[in-house]
């Protein structure tokens, strides 16, 4: 490593000793204290990791001359110290290092090579779904029913368990990913070992979950990723960025009594929607962050994906050391982390000088109020107090339940009130139903899902312990959750029903129906699991517009249930009221809930907790001994887990299945590297405009019975009913390829009337399926192209999106711009980002799709490229684009044939 600074340097705590990069090496080439905090850990990084090539001096110098106000112009590679994942997005990853391995050994050398160069792990949290609720045994028929569905896949990250070095497996039951890494995972400021001397460092990382953001609540920086990316760190690659602009967010004042940090989380998250983050790195500051726990910051900072922005960081402090030290993190590392941040000016004082910032806004505490967020976007946030109102909107604008009553001219709105009578509104429609032999009436508003779920709120005692109380007051008033709503708790680590229970609120919750279901990601990522029969039979009868409450941070159209198109996004106490009150048309704050055993009706008022009582019961059920005794085990699972049948070989054997499968990645791989090859005679598959996103692209979702690969998958003996979904099968390569560009609302050009991956396949001119014609293409020899529009690959940064695409035989990619992480994969897999000059376009050009398409070979690094399209008339068409391989390291991967053959290689010459 380079020293350019002379930055190296050594710290004392205790009795160790530590080398570390020292920015006050930097003084002299820029104010330390106008940066923010999170660009110097950004700076430490580039520091620590210069070496000529991937970090130069001069990108050092360019984070030192940042410019608040500027357009971000410079890019780095960032070099995170850890790589998170899950399940559904880990096991891909797992899957490219066993193919790597045998690729190793394929080319004569040790195939032991292939290892993480940083720390991973892998926290297995997707997969549990809500199949039981209600009773006692709920958690064990859906622990079971979990290892029924996955068995394969959990052989496999078993194996990846022992056979890999620097990789740690958190087995099924344990905990969601973000607050296991919260909890338990992050040092804050970490230490190494090399050449027999201790570093230490910032704690780094990035996920392959968007919700990775939430450990920026404890002052580490990482954000989440896509599959490629955070194969790359994996792999010791840096990360390719522009240095951000960082968005300030003052606070100030204290929360005021009855709010709590979900009413928070929801208008911040309104806020910063409203100011426009995306791309942008936001940090939290001023002196009302002493008055904001660090649960409640974690809450903020999870919602980051939600508000748009890359990251969501608050700054190390007293309330991170307490944090520590309640989470059972050693005194050492305490005493590391406080001299550590407050030597390189990483730490904050109550009114402490206030950083640059691209732009700021304000929030004062004390303006918060009891919100939720619906019903399918978490920024709309709808204050407690209007929320009956908006949803009897809502219930007056559907279209498909006032049809008939707009026909006769009733229940309009007058002066954006609503003028119909709530109770004629919500009973329209309502339809009768017998559960557990029972007669019931289900009616629109009807809350038929109140989960409390997610790692947003369940990494947070008080408002964990707020909902314990409110179901233990409830109780105690002889209230009962209504016998329409599906309950459940999903807490986000062992360490929360063992203080709901110290607490005595844990029964209470228990007792409204609120058992504990699974130790992972639920409700939130549509793992809600079936309503009963005859409720869902009632939904689609009436029509009705039910709805969920749930504690999470996404509710997105369509995505907790497809019987319920209205999803509201609320405190875990909120939840229990909702479930409690069974309807969304109902004012909380003036109707009573229900009635109590008294024969009194029972106001939420009555039965909400002040948060001295939260306070009290936090500090007298939570402790460090209980994080000690919970984690002390974390890796080793249960006895289902621990009983799996695992390969002991270090290169996989591959037993057949239609979960895990040996990629074709490097199938005639050699060590030379041959030059690209010319793209001669190619032919375009796919033709679309504007805006595509990864999730057009990237298989995801449900998998047909008809789609290509239901097709395959019933030719390997897989019923229809265990296909299970796309995201689940990201480990067979064989799924995955036939669920690229397959998105139901893709409308391929070469396709006209038809939606879905279908496309025409020339010069026969028959119209088949995306997978199919590719097939044939790659029968023929044929090269493949995809001409788009702008914005190219938007949306989370799938790693199948660009994997499916090479798979397909797809050579470029020539659009009028690309999403960058996008971009980036492409060229990760081996496929050519061409960019169509300004002004240029498939449509200007009147390319139609139907031509073949030759493209200049590629000699050295070439900015642009000609492209010759020959129509069947023979008539010409001649273009130039530009190449969007944007670093010399980039080029390095591209002429290797993408970055996994670049690192076999480079490893197999070692």
């Amino acid at each position: 490593m380079s020293n350019s600074f002379n930055a190296l340097d050594s710290l004392t705590v205790g009795n160790q000793t530590y080398r570390y990069y020292n920015l006050q090496a930097l003084a002299n080439s820029t104010d330390l204290a106008r940066l923010p905090f999170s660009l110097k850990i950004l700076l430490e990084n580039l520091l620590r990791k210069e070496d000529g090539k991937n970090v130069s001096a001069a990108d050092i110098k360019a984070v030192c001359d940042w410019d608040a106000k500027a357009e971000p112009s410079h890019q780095v590679g960032f070099s995170p110290a850890r790589v998170v994942l899950q399940d559904f997005t880990g096991v891909p990853a797992v899957v490219d290092l066993a193919a790597m391995r045998a690729a190793m050994s394929q080319l004569g050398a040790d195939p032991s090579r292939i290892n993480p160069r940083s720390q991973v792990d892998l926290v297995i949290d997707h997969s549990v779904m809500v199949d039981y609720y209600g009773q006692p045994d709920s958690l064990k028929k859906n622990t079971d029913k979990e290892f029924e569905r996955n068995n394969e896949r959990y052989q496999f990250l078993r194996w990846g368990q022992q056979a890999l070095d620097n990789f740690r497996v958190v087995p099924p039951g344990t905990g969601i990913v973000h607050q296991v890494n919260l909890e338990y995972l992050a040092e804050v400021i970490m230490t190494q070992e090399k050449d027999g001397e201790v570093w230490a460092l910032p704690d780094t990382l990035v996920g392959t979950d968007s919700h990775t953001t939430m450990i920026n609540g404890l002052g580490v920086l990482g954000w989440g990723v896509g599959g490629i990316e955070a194969e790359a760190a994996m792999l010791g690659q840096p990360i390719t960025m522009l240095i951000p602009e960082v968005v300030g967010f003052k606070f100030s004042g204290k929360l005021p009594e009855g709010a709590t940090a979900t009413d928070l989380v929801l208008t911040v998250t309104q806020m910063l929607r409203a100011k426009g983050v995306v791309g942008k790195f936001v940090e939290f500051y001023g002196d009302g962050l002493d008055n904001l726990p660090l649960a409640d910051r974690a809450t903020i900072a999870n919602m980051a994906p939600e508000y748009g922005a890359t990251c969501g960081i608050f700054p190390i402090d007293n309330e991170t050391l307490r944090y520590l030290e309640l989470s059972g993190r050693s005194q050492q590392n305490r005493d590391l982390v406080k001299a550590y941040a407050q030597q390189q000016g990483l730490w904050r004082d109550t009114g402490a000088r206030e950083a640059d910032y691209s732009d700021t806004l304000e929030l004062d505490l004390s303006t918060v109020e009891p919100s939720l967020a619906g019903p399918k976007r978490p920024q709309d946030r709808v204050p407690l107090r209007i929320a009956k109102t908006e949803f009897l909107k809502l219930l007056e604008a559907d279209a498909n339940t006032i049809a008939s009553d707009q026909a006769e001219g009733r229940f309009q709105s007058e002066g954006g009130q609503t003028a119909v009578d709530s109770v004629q509104l919500q009973d329209r429609g309502a339809v009768e139903y017998e559960l557990n032999g029972t007669r019931h009436q289900l009616k629109h508003g009807a809350v038929v899902i109140a989960a409390i779920t997610s790692c947003t709120n369940t990494s947070n005692p008080a408002v964990l312990m707020a909902a314990g109380l409110v179901a233990k007051k409830a109780r105690e008033k002889g209230l009962k959750s209504q016998p329409w709503v599906k309950t459940s708790l999903a807490p986000g680590s062992q360490v929360v029903p063992a203080y709901l229970d110290k607490a005595g609120v844990l029964e209470p919750l228990q007792e409204l129906g609120f058992n504990i279901v699974g130790f992972g990601c639920t409700t939130c990522i549509g793992n809600s699991g079936p309503l009963d029969q005859a409720i869902s039979e009632a939904i689609r009868a009436g029509n009705l517009k039910v709805s969920s409450v749930l504690s999470g941070n996404r509710n997105f159209e369509g995505r907790i249930h497809q019987d319920v198109p209205t999803n509201y996004l609320a405190s875990p106490p909120l939840v229990v009221a909702y479930a409690l009150a069974g309807s969304m048309a109902i004012d909380l704050n003036t109707e009573p809930l229900g009635t109590g055993s008294d024969g009194k009706a029972v106001y939420l008022k009555d039965i909400w907790p002040s948060q001295h009582e939260i306070a009290e019961g936090v500090e007298k059920a939570l402790s460090s001994g209980l994080y000690q005794e919970k984690y002390q085990d974390v890796f080793a699972g249960t006895e289902a887990w621990r009983n799996l049948p695992v390969p002991e070989d270090e290169i996989y054997s591959w037993p057949e299945s239609t979960y895990v499968k040996q990629p074709t990645y490097f199938d005639g791989m050699t060590m030379e590297t041959q030059p690209p090859a010319p793209v001669s005679g190619a032919r375009c598959l796919v033709k679309v405009g504007d805006s595509i996103t990864t999730d057009h692209i990237s298989p995801a979702g449900s998998i047909k019975p008809d789609s290509p690969a239901g097709k395959y998958l019933q030719e390997h003996g897989v019923a229809p009913k265990d296909f299970n979904s796309y995201g689940s099968r990201r480990g067979n390569h064989e799924v995955m390829v036939r669920g690229t560009f397959a998105n139901v609302r893709l409308r391929n050009q070469l396709a006209p009337g038809t939606e879905g991956g279908f496309t025409t396949h020339y010069p026969s001119g028959e119209q088949t399926s995306i997978f199919d014609a590719a097939m044939q293409y790659q029968q023929d020899g044929v090269p493949l192209v995809v001409l788009a529009g702008k914005e190219y690959g938007t949306g989370s940064s799938r790693d199948w999106a660009a994997k499916g695409t090479n798979l397909l035989g797809v050579k470029a990619v020539i659009a009028e711009s690309f999403e960058r992480i996008h971009r980036s994969n492409l060229v990760g897999f081996g496929v050519l980002p061409l960019q169509f000059q300004d002004g240029d376009s498939h449509a200007s050009l009147g390319l139609t799709g139907t031509e073949t398409f030759d493209i200049e070979p590629i000699n050295g690094e070439p900015e642009t490229l000609a492209v010759t399209a020959t129509n069947d008339n023979g008539q010409v068409t001649r273009f130039t684009v530009r190449v969007r391989i944007d670093t010399a390291v980039e080029w390095d991967y591209y002429r290797h044939g993408g970055i996994l053959h670049y690192v076999l290689r480079e490893l197999a010459s070692q």
